[in-house]
């Protein structure tokens, strides 16, 4: 036995598949914004505030937060140097390469240097970069092949890169310790040997 659906016949049935129809059609996507109706969405959606967004339970009505003064990522050590005239003395003689010069650590310093420094300094570190020779930047980056920075200690030249230095901004929390001493072996082998 076959089982045959009940349906009226003539012009009922147009009417009962249209209503069908309208109702099926009905919780698709109308548009890009609005998703229809949704039967139990349960935590499909977020009631959480984005990142960047306003949030009024914030007394600054923001909703990314910074983290707690003192707070120390996992296996990061603290960088102990002020940024200061004396802090960037003090990294001068007590920072210097942790590890020997290979062809890897100058290939990656290279890689790292054209990624995070060229395009100030230049590619081949006379200050000439893309932000300068396109007058996006009026103010000549520091040349790092110039004598007065050849003479910079390694640990200066660390500081400079974590702390900054008067234009340069801080880049200790965009290169990992370890890259920042491959860029300045990269310098200082290739770019000052120049």
């Amino acid at each position: 036995m076959f089982f045959t659906p009940i349906l009226p016949k003539g012009k009922a049935s147009i009417v009962v598949l249209v209503a069908l129809m309208c109702i099926a059609l009905s919780g698709c996507d109308r548009t890009r914004m609005d998703k229809g109706y949704e039967y139990f969405p349960d935590m499909a959606h977020s009631y959480a505030y984005q990142t960047y967004s306003d949030n009024p339970a914030m007394a600054d009505g923001m909703t990314m937060r910074t983290p707690v003064e003192g707070t120390v990522p996992r296996h990061i050590i603290p960088y102990p140097y002020a940024d200061s005239f004396e802090g960037r003395e003090l990294a001068g003689e007590n920072l210097f390469l942790p590890f020997s010069v290979n062809e890897q650590v100058l290939s990656e310093g290279e890689a790292l240097y054209n990624i995070f420094c060229s395009s100030c300094h230049g590619t081949q570190g006379d200050g000439q970069g893309k932000l300068y020779t396109s007058g996006k930047y009026i103010i000549p980056p520091t040349s790092l092949i110039s004598d007065e920075t050849k003479a910079l200690p390694q640990g200066e030249v660390y500081h400079v890169i974590t702390k900054g230095w008067g234009l340069m901004g801080p880049h200790g929390s965009l290169i990992q310790a370890e890259e920042r001493w491959k860029i300045i072996a990269f310098i200082e082998d290739i770019l000052q040997a120049q």
